[in-house]
């Protein structure tokens, strides 16, 4: 099992940016591909961000396609989401989450899902106002 720990969260202004971060610890974390997750009040868990193992393959939905970017730093167990042109739709609890197999295929069909994943952080909560 993985604990993550995600920080980073606040409130900013539409068009502004942030930077979350997920810190890990437990099993190798660098072998693991990352995801992050959003979920606002009533609305469903969405897909925002998945990172492979090496950190050499990553895949987005088009709602954050050119405005997010994930990244990891395997030598201090950290993934991060940089957030860019923050629009009030992007307001939710984000959620990173680590794979439950090692060295998996990063694809978007398979990593956009929550089933793929085996431990998740408790969120950090990103609200944007308008």
């Amino acid at each position: 099992q993985v604990q993550l720990v995600e920080s980073g969260g606040g409130l900013v202004q539409a068009g502004g940016s942030l930077r979350l971060s997920c810190a890990a610890s437990g099993r190798q974390f660098s072998v693991y591909a990352m995801g992050w997750f959003r979920q606002a009040p009533g609305k469903e868990r969405e897909f925002v961000a998945a990172i492979n193992w090496s950190g050499r393959s990553t895949t987005y939905p088009d709602s954050v396609k050119g405005r997010f970017t994930i990244s990891r730093d395997n030598a201090k167990s950290t993934v991060y989401l940089q957030m860019n042109s923050l629009k009030p739709e992007d307001t939710g609890k984000y959620y990173c989450a680590a794979d439950s197999v090692p060295m998996r295929t990063l694809t978007y069909g398979s990593h956009s899902s929550g089933d793929m994943y085996r431990d998740w952080g408790q969120g950090t909560q990103v609200t944007v106002s308008s």
